[in-house]
């Protein structure tokens, strides 16, 4: 193992350490971002809360992962794990009829139309070992608690260790990976809420529920409900399926508000979900969670920059969240290092890697948009454009980073679809006299 290297400088009963680049977060935004960079021979710090392994939602992959696993070179883990292979996503009606999967393999002639579900809590410790393999210097049970500013930049964070210690790091930059806890969005007032995704979702674990057959038995499976809700079933290792309803707030807590009664009372409306629980036993308790879709007003701002959910959330239901996380984690490392050979990592730096990024976000929000529209379904879609059943399919896998205008051109025609968002820019000294 090739170990970072470190410098030390005490002032007062804080110890103080420089690195070039700070991680706040060790998910797979942060693991990625800190793996990158290190190869790239750059000395990282990654300020994890946690220890892990630890427990994380988002279990299902999407393709286009495959190619960011490829670069930090941990396909030989995945391909070995015992985590099920994912060839497809199936739609299931109201009335329990299931849509034709979308099988990868159809449209992408490459080994990454195979993916996985996941243990999130396995999955992340590979991705955060990987890092520090690669010389990432990996503090766990570090709490990150206010950046350093001076002269109108970030330039460190000071955290509590494990030890409930203070310490001190420094670095020209810093990478916010801190999830949906979203350390700097927090405190800076920069979150911005979508009303029009506002969701609430619950979910549990059953071992012994019902399988599907053959290549299908991976697949992700999205249930609808009434009101455009919908459930997720997805398998995961050792005989557990991960199941999750989501709806608006008042749909769920129609009869009150405990969730148990309302997991219970929704996985009964789906036939097809239904009759797959069944057989099943629920283990663990039932989660809640709320409020997906927002985003940043801002990616970066001098000496900073914000990765995966700590900078934006669309919602769960074509599982972009790990994907997104993956390929922003990739892509701000890129950039830091570019910065930091410029000796510029002011805002101005993260231009591309914002519009680049929110390219890709929003070509996925049209699609969650056109999927809750009442007058929306793919088999109309396609069944009037099958000219673009492949752009979609892109979608689905995530090849998102290209022009899909022939696709929401046909979706239009069926839903009703969002302006792209004005924010998500950097912080530069334009965008501060524009918003003046």
């Amino acid at each position: 193992m090739r170990m970072s290297l470190r410098s030390f400088v005490r002032t007062s009963d804080v110890e103080m350490t420089s690195y070039d680049a700070i991680v706040i977060g060790g998910g797979p935004a942060g693991a990625t971002a800190a793996a990158v960079l290190a190869e790239k021979g750059r000395r990282v710090a990654v300020l994890e809360k946690e220890r892990f392994p630890r427990y994380h939602i988002g279990e299902s992959l999407m393709p286009y992962c495959y190619y960011t696993f490829e670069r930090l070179g941990v396909l030989e883990k995945l391909q070995a794990s015992h985590f099920p292979k994912k060839y497809s996503v199936q739609f299931v009606s109201t009335v329990g009829l299931v849509s034709a999967p979308f099988y990868f393999y159809q449209h992408l002639k490459h080994e990454a139309a195979v993916t996985w579900q996941v243990l999130r809590s396995e999955f992340d410790q590979m991705l955060l070992d990987n890092a520090a393999e690669k010389g990432a210097q990996v503090y766990q049970g570090t709490i990150a608690r206010e950046a350093i500013r001076e002269h109108g930049a970030v330039c460190g964070v000071q955290a509590t260790d494990a030890n409930g210690d203070e310490q001190v790091f420094r670095a020209p930059v810093t990478i916010d990976a801190s999830g949906r806890d979203a350390f700097w969005i927090g405190r800076s007032g920069w979150r911005v809420r979508d009303p029009n995704l506002s969701k609430i979702s619950l979910w549990t674990y059953y071992r012994g529920a019902l399988r599907d057959p053959g290549l299908d038995e991976g697949a992700t499976t999205v249930a609808y409900l009434p009101e455009k809700g919908w459930v997720w079933y997805i398998a995961l290792p050792d005989d557990v399926v991960s199941v999750g309803v989501v709806a608006e707030r008042d749909y769920l807590y129609r009869d009150g508000k405990d969730p148990e009664a309302i997991f219970d009372r929704e996985v009964q409306i789906n036939p097809w979900i239904r009759n797959h629980v069944t057989p099943g036993k629920p283990i663990g308790q039932v989660w809640v969670t709320g409020d997906y879709s927002y985003r940043a007003r801002y990616c970066a701002t001098n000496g900073l920059v914000l990765v995966g959910d700590a900078f934006a959330f669309l919602d769960p239901v074509f599982s972009s969240g790990v994907f997104l996380a993956l390929r922003s984690g990739e892509l701000a490392a890129d950039a830091v290092d570019a910065a930091l050979r410029a000796g510029d990592t002011s805002a101005a730096q993260f231009e591309q890697y914002g519009k680049t990024l929110c390219s890709g976000i929003e070509a996925m929000r049209k699609l969650v948009y056109a999927f809750y529209d009442h007058a929306f379904s793919f088999r109309t879609l396609v069944q009037a454009s099958p000219e673009i059943r492949g752009d979609l399919t892109d979608c689905l896998i995530g090849d998102l980073f290209r022009d899909l205008s022939p696709l929401f051109e046909a979706v239009a025609h069926f839903a009703a679809l969002p302006e792209p968002l004005d924010y998500g820019k950097p912080l530069t000294r334009q965008a501060m006299v524009a918003t003046e």
